[in-house]
């Protein structure tokens, strides 16, 4: 079971007494629906076979999804979610597919960063990582933000790439390789 600690959070393999919450937060419309619409669960249904593969994943020796709950040390009131998806094998390493989401209310108060770079430490240190790439619609500041401030490098921004909220949205790729990760983290 990956658990990993920063000063104010616990950022953590989910177990079966986060069903309710797991639902609770990938239903959020403020939290999952303007940019994360694709990943929002819309039923209980669906979130409970969601959520049973994400228990069923974290049981496997080479697991793919590496999303975990992110809650307050304080309290163990969650935050939100950060992780990633391995898309690929190489004799290098995992190439993988970093995102993450947050209630609304937790917001502009550095959680997001705080967690992103302890994922990012993990996955570059213990999980055998050599590619991460992420990325967000240019309009979705706080995210690039989050991006930059855990030395991500932009790598592309695709203009008119994508339909959203009815027309053509640009969206902004970034990366960070592990010999990047390694050179500025010593």
């Amino acid at each position: 079971m990956i658990k990993l600690e920063t000063p104010r959070l616990v950022i953590r393999d989910y177990t079966p007494a986060d069903e309710e919450e797991y639902y609770q937060l990938k239903s959020h419309e403020g939290a999952m629906l303007r940019y994360q619409s694709d990943i929002m669960v819309h039923s209980r249904e669906e979130s409970d076979k969601e959520f049973a593969g994400v228990l069923e994943e974290a049981l496997k020796p080479d697991r793919t999804f590496y999303f975990l709950r992110v809650e307050l040390k304080e309290n163990g009131r969650q935050v939100g979610s950060v992780g990633y998806t391995v898309t690929d094998r190489t004799p290098v390493g995992k190439l993988v597919h970093a995102g993450y989401f947050y209630f609304p209310e937790f917001w502009g108060r550095g959680y997001g960063t705080e967690a992103f770079r302890e994922v990012l430490h993990f996955a570059f240190k213990e999980g055998g990582v050599y590619r991460v790439t992420t990325g967000c619609l240019a309009e979705n500041k706080g995210s690039e933000r989050i991006m930059q401030k855990c030395g991500l490098i932009k790598e592309a921004e695709h203009v008119d790439w994508q339909w959203h909220e009815d027309r053509m949205k640009t969206r902004l790729e970034y990366r960070l390789l592990k010999p990047e990760y390694d050179k500025r983290n010593g």
